[in-house]
């Protein structure tokens, strides 16, 4: 198939959903489709076979998008619309995948070029806009019913978790939908090499992922504030955050005593995340808000590490007693798992090695492009009409020669 995927955020950017994009373009390569993505100004220049990139104007002011909601994004998105339009005219998609927000737009090319789109869902527009803003009644409503009407005109849906398409269920109860886990991020081959500025004496509680509010990195500073001695010494270490939110987080931690039992390492490259597991003694997720399961809970999982998080349906569609610390979200309880941890190590064995078989048994590389491919080819691929299915693209074990790449176009 010749797919237009509409991807708002800066691609490509080591954080989340960025990189699950770049898992889906790497399996409909696989698959042999052929794949335009339009997407954000900045980001890392990436190759994938099959895959041009096209971005939208460096416009001055679009630049530096941090996670989440933002008029900024709003303004990327305005642009991106008529592109996406233009595109649409001049290729004859036979798909659209619209990530996240973007699906709205993919709705409006439905509409007007009849083109047919498959919605992913990484996050609920509506609920997040609430969680940072706090939206008056009548406008959640009419958020919530913007978002149903989106889903219903799709083709489909892709969720990363269960909460998710439980979500899209409830607003169209008879569109395909599939839910394709994202996955470990760890290099299998590679042995983890603890780096000089995560390495100390006592035990180590790593962190790692943005500082926006609805991490819950905050509760993790409390809680650690409120170990006692019986846990005995511990580190935390946390990785990740803009400089603004770093400075914060270390005023939070000083104003509590943690000054010389917390270290706030900033932004470490993704190809270092092994490395920085292996400096650890336990991993956390603190997360206080939001549906979707975090990415790097797949990677916490594989590291062997035992994994802290709280007791909340972001974190309990995949985590269960077996394979982590899920604790209430209050520093109270944070405190609790983590001391139990700290003072058990036979309990971190066991819960480390669990978790790891279930990443190899669930949320491996392989079940990923095996959930998307038979989404495509067997739920999606019959509903599109006969002009639009044009030869069976190619599997990943099909040993036909693949086209050409065509090279990144910026």
């Amino acid at each position: 198939m010749r797919i237009l995927v509409l991807a708002p955020q800066p691609f490509m950017a080591q954080r989340g959903t960025p990189i699950a994009v770049r898992m889906m373009l790497e399996t409909l390569s696989e698959r042999g489709d052929t794949v335009d993505v339009l997407t954000f100004p900045e980001g890392e220049p990436v190759e994938i076979d099959r895959c041009r990139i096209v971005r939208v104007p460096g416009l001055p002011g679009l630049r530096r998008f941090r996670p989440g909601f933002s008029l900024k994004k709003l303004v990327a998105d305005a642009i991106m619309g008529p592109m996406a339009a233009w595109m649409t005219i001049r290729h004859r998609y036979d798909l659209v995948i619209g990530v996240e927000e973007s699906a709205f737009i993919a709705l409006v090319l439905r509409v007007f070029l009849r083109v047919p789109y498959i919605a992913d869902v990484d996050s609920s527009m509506p609920e997040q806009i609430d969680d940072k803003f706090g939206l008056p009644g009548w406008l959640r409503r009419w958020l919530d019913g913007a978002e149903g009407l989106m889903l219903r005109h799709a083709a489909g849906a892709i969720t990363c978790c269960r909460a998710l398409e439980d979500l899209v269920r409830g607003h169209a109860p008879d569109l395909p939908v599939r839910t394709v886990e994202d996955v470990t991020m760890l290099d299998p081959d590679a042995p983890g090499v603890p780096p000089a500025d995560a390495v100390f004496d006592e035990p180590v509680v790593i962190y790692v992922g943005n500082l926006e509010s609805y991490q819950g990195v905050d509760l993790l500073i409390d809680g650690m504030a409120r170990l006692g001695d019986a846990a005995g010494p511990v580190r935390l270490v946390v990785i990740g955050g803009t400089e603004d939110h770093v400075a914060a987080a270390r005023a939070r931690a000083a104003g509590l005593g943690l000054a010389d039992r917390a270290s706030f390492l900033g932004p470490r490259p993704v190809d270092r995340l092994g490395d920085y597991l292996a400096a650890a003694t336990i991993t956390a997720s603190p997360r206080v808000q939001g549906r979707n399961t975090p990415m790097k809970i797949y990677s916490y999982l594989d590291s062997g590490r035992p994994l802290l998080a709280t007791r909340l349906p972001t974190h309990t569609q995949v985590l269960d007693d077996e394979i982590a610390m899920l604790v209430a979200p209050t520093p109270e309880d944070v405190a609790r798992g983590l001391g139990e941890l700290l003072r058990d190590a036979d309990l971190r064995r066991r819960m480390g090695d669990a978790a790891r078989r279930r990443v190899a048994a669930e949320f491996s590389p392989d079940a990923y492009r095996r959930k998307l491919d038979g989404f495509l080819r067997d739920e999606i691929a019959p509903g599109l009409k006969p002009s639009r299915r044009r030869a069976e693209p190619r599997t990943a074990t099909d040993p036909r020669p693949a086209p050409v790449a065509r090279k990144d176009a910026r």
